[in-house]
């Protein structure tokens, strides 16, 4: 469900660069948000491994 949210915020950033709309940069946060969840997740598996 993770990998979900973070392909959704990915695209909706992408197109608010192209489009020069961004919402007032809240999807640049969650997208973020998301990279370093992902990043910690992905971290923590190597470290049980």
């Amino acid at each position: 469900m993770l990998w979900t949210i973070f392909v959704i915020l990915l695209i909706l950033w992408a197109l608010g660069l192209l489009t020069g709309y961004t919402l007032g940069g809240v999807i640049h946060a969650l997208l973020v948000a998301a990279i370093i969840v992902i990043l910690f997740q992905v971290l923590q598996g190597r470290k049980r491994a």
